[in-house]
This record gives structure tokens, C-alpha cells and sequence, in this order.
């Protein structure tokens, strides 16, 4: 099941990635350094309107079909989790009224309110998705993500062009869920059909996808603290710059662990409930070792390419801090999709969700408090220092926790073999010239993925040769 979810949701990596890089491209260009900020604060108070009110709902839907499935109880399923959405939904026309009464200017005020209002749409088409992954309908999410994406990216881009500022990104992506929404949610709601509301699995979601939200509020502190302290101790035109280097190396990086993460989810899931901890162990031990493989060298890559990659990328006015920032970030990136989509798992697999709530305080806490020392003395360098420090006390955290709940293997062969192959790769290309934009972009990116590759494929870590050959073979299949 992992590897025909890799091989069919690779076309949504290339958008996504490709939709990512573009968004830096030419929203960094199109939107000033403020209206730039304007985009990260109101991007952040939506997704956590959204966590905060609607995740646990996706999470139920992700973890407990394949047991609805089993025990016949799959209208029931669906009656229960989109009343249960409904109600905690109602919420959002409160939040949005909240907002047009506070003393903030009238293009932060009009961004926040669509952030609130596409949560809805959003969170429908998460619902959706979530239900095609979890029964393995690869083709139909990976189809829809890629729509999502896409379609929210060009509808964004022409109301930048339009003049609306720091609202366009966010508009852009929340009309083009409505529109999937209009054409996909009624042959979801006909699942429905003969089920009912139940009570006893309402609590059951309830207890399993609360802590989820909680987590995930969490990891959103975690993530969105040091924008929201950047704008409130120096200015608008710090968080752009920060959020362009943010983008530059998150994106990048994320769009491996989500393509990562869509495939090996549900077969962990899979994997338990067919075969209990050995199975699952067999599986993670894979998915892990691919992961190491894949991921580190793009984090090392990412910093060694930080300049040329924001003088190609990034706007004129936020490229030279974009650039200082990039390498942190692609740390704390590589931290944050490991913990992520690996390390957590261990609490949603054991449907043990409340540690979920104990592995991510810690990071999150100390992530607010080294802000709150650090940005007042140090400025930029003082969020990134705070970042990085707390997404490396996260991974720790996620792992001791995790041993508890839900063993999960760590690659440590992989892990260092796959670092030392890193290393040797930063020695390579550090000693390759600067001539700076696309052509040095080129000649490290170039240089340093055939150094990695060559070692890597040379000496067969974790079995790569037969995993790459199994990959191409049903790839022509397909």
C-alpha cells in the first residue's frame, strides 16, 4: 500500500512543489514586504481557526474507516462525523464578526476574514480527502489535491493582479475549494444514506480527534509564534521577509514529507490492523529508512543553495534576509517533517492521542519563551535561533513519548550513512564557485545530487537499489 500510494501521489508532489516555488516567485513580487506580512498573519489565524474547530473531525475520518468498514457501521460513520462538523463549524461567522470589530486596518481586517471564511470550504475538501486516502483511492485524492492546488494558486495570482493585496493567496485557494466542494460533497454526503447519529462514537471520535486539535494547535504555535512576536516587537515588513525565507525552505522540504506522508499514513494504519505490531514494524522500518534517505540530503542540499535559490525565487526587497533565513529554516523543517509524519504517528496508530498533547507542549512552550528573550535582543536571528532549538526539543520529545505508546523503529544505519553521505556532498559543493543566480543554483544543485546519489546508490543504503527498481517497474505499469 506505501509504495502504490508514493508512486500515485508523485504527480501531486511535482504540483505541490511546483505550486509552492511559484507562490514565492510571484506573490514575494507582486505583494510589497507589509501586504506580504498581511498574507503570513492572516494565512496563520486561519489554519488555526481551522485546528482549533474542525481538524479532530479530519482525524476521525482518517483513523476509524477502515473500522467502520469492519464492523458494517459505515453510514453511521459518516452521519455522526459531519453532524459533529456542522456543530463546531457555527463557530466561524462568530470568529469572522470578532474580527471586523477589532481596531486592526482594514487590509489585515479583509485578509483575516477570508482566511476565517475559506476554513470551511477547506476543512470539507480535508473531510474528502481524508476518506480517499484512508480507503486507498489513491487516484481520486491525489486528482483532487492536485486541483486544490493548482486552481487556487492561478485563481490567487489574478486577485493579486487585481489589487487585493494580502487577501489574494488566501481568496484564491478558498474559492477554488468551494467550487470542489460544490461538485464532490454530495456524492459524500449519499455515504450518509440509512446511518445516524450515535452518541457512543461521537464520544469515541471526540476522545481520539480533541487531543489531535490539540496537538496540532500546538505545532501551530510552534510554527506561527515567532511571526506573530516579529510583527508585535519590530514590523510588517520583518514577518514578510522572515515569511519568505520560511516558505523558501518549508515548502521545499514539505512537499517531500506530505507526498511522504500521504502514502505511508494509511498503510501504517493498514499494516496494524491487518497485522498487528510486526507488520507494522516491518512497515515503519521502511517508510523510515526511505524518508532518512529522501529528506536529509534535500535539508543539507537546501542550505547549501540558500542565495542563488532567493536570488532566483525571491522578490528584490525581501531576497538578502530571505536568504539568511533559508538555512535555518531548512533545519527546522527537516525536524518538523520527521517528527511529523513519522515520530507522532506512534500516538494515532496506539489511538493513544492525549500524549500527542504532553510531546508537543514542550517544543511549543519553549518556542513562546524563546521568542519572547530572544527577538528583543537579537531581532531576526534571535526567532530562528528560537525556532530551531524548539523543533529539535520536539523530535526528542516525540520520540521518548513514542516508545511508550506505539514503538516505532528508528534507522539509525540509515541515519548515518545517509549523513556522512550528506557531509561529503557540503564538502564537494563548497568548494564549487559563486557566480551566483540560476547558474550556480544549477552547477551545486547538480553537483551535489549526483555526489549524494553516487554514495548512496554505491553502496546500496537500506536496500535503495531494489526499492528505486521496484518504483520504476510499476511506475511503467502504471
Amino acid at each position: 500500500m506505501f509504495w502504490r500510494g508514493v508512486i500515485g501521489y508523485l504527480p501531486v508532489n511535482v504540483v505541490q512543489g511546483v505550486v509552492g516555488l511559484l507562490t514565492i516567485v510571484l506573490f514575494t513580487r507582486l505583494l510589497n514586504p507589509a501586504q506580504y506580512g498581511v498574507y503570513a498573519l492572516a494565512f496563520s489565524v486561519g489554519s488555526l481557526t481551522q485546528t482549533v474547530l474542525l481538524t479532530w473531525t479530519e482525524a476521525a475520518m482518517a483513523r476509524f474507516l477502515a473500522t467502520r468498514i469492519e464492523d458494517g457501521r459505515l453510514s453511521d460513520h459518516f452521519a455522526t462525523l459531519f453532524r459533529l462538523w456542522l456543530g463546531a463549524a457555527v463557530a466561524v461567522p462568530l470568529a469572522c464578526a470578532a474580527v471586523l470589530l477589532t481596531p486592526l486596518h482594514q487590509s489585515l481586517k479583509i485578509a483575516m476574514v477570508a482566511a476565517l471564511a475559506s476554513t470551511l470550504v477547506n476543512s470539507l475538501m480535508k473531510l474528502t480527502m481524508e476518506r480517499r486516502r484512508a480507503a486507498g483511492e489513491v487516484s481520486g485524492a491525489a486528482l483532487l489535491t492536485m486541483a486544490q492546488t493548482a486552481g487556487g494558486f492561478l485563481v490567487g495570482l489574478a486577485l493579486a493582479f487585481a489589487g487585493l493585496g494580502g487577501a489574494a493567496p488566501i481568496l484564491g485557494v478558498g474559492v477554488i475549494s468551494a467550487v470542489c466542494v460544490l461538485l464532490v460533497l454530495p456524492g459524500e454526503l449519499r455515504r450518509m444514506a440509512g446511518g445516524k447519529f450515535d452518541k457512543a462514537l461521537a464520544r469515541a471520535y471526540a476522545a481520539y480527534g480533541l487531543p489531535v486539535s490539540m496537538s496540532l494547535i500546538l505545532a501551530l504555535v510552534l510554527a506561527s509564534t515567532d511571526r506573530l512576536l516579529l510583527g508585535a516587537f519590530l514590523d510588517e515588513a520583518t514577518v514578510g521577509v522572515y515569511h519568505a525565507g520560511y516558505s523558501l525552505g518549508s515548502r521545499t522540504l514539505d512537499v517531500v514529507f506530505i507526498w511522504l506522508g500521504m502514502a505511508g499514513a494509511p498503510a501504517l494504519i493498514s499494516a496494524l490492523e491487518r497485522g498487528g505490531q510486526p507488520a507494522l514494524t516491518e512497515a515503519a522500518r521502511e517508510q523510515a529508512g526511505f524518508m532518512t534517505l529522501l529528506t536529509l540530503p534535500a535539508a543539507v542540499g537546501l542550505a547549501l543553495v540558500a542565495r542563488p535559490l532567493a536570488d532566483l525565487m525571491v522578490g528584490e526587497a525581501l531576497r538578502a534576509g530571505a536568504s539568511h533565513v533559508t538555512p535555518w529554516i531548512a533545519a527546522s523543517g527537516w525536524l518538523s517533517g520527521v517528527t511529523t509524519y513519522y515520530l507522532l504517528q506512534a500516538f494515532t496508530l496506539a489511538r493513544r492521542t492525549p500524549l500527542l498533547i504532553v510531546s508537543m507542549s514542550a517544543p511549543a512552550l519553549a518556542n513562546v519563551f524563546l521568542n519572547l528573550v530572544l527577538i528583543p535582543r537579537l531581532g531576526l536571528d534571535g526567532a530562528l535561533w528560537a525556532t530551531t532549538l524548539s523543533y529539535g526539543l520536539g523530535a526528542v520529545a516525540a520520540w521518548a513519548l513514542g516508545r511508550r505508546a506505539c514503538p516505532l523503529p528508528i534507522p539509525w544505519d540509515i541515519l548515518a550513512k545517509a549523513g556522512g553521505a550528506s557531509l561529503a556532498m557540503a564538502a564537494c559543493v563548497s568548494l564549487l564557485p559563486s557566480p551566483g543566480g540560476l547558474l550556480e543554483l544549477a552547477l551545486k544543485a547538480g553537483v551535489g545530487a549526483l555526489v549524494y546519489g553516487a554514495l548512496v546508490l554505491g553502496l546500496d543504503v537500506g536496500g535503495l537499489r531494489a526499492k528505486l527498481s521496484v518504483i520504476l517497474r510499476r511506475r511503467a505499469h502504471a
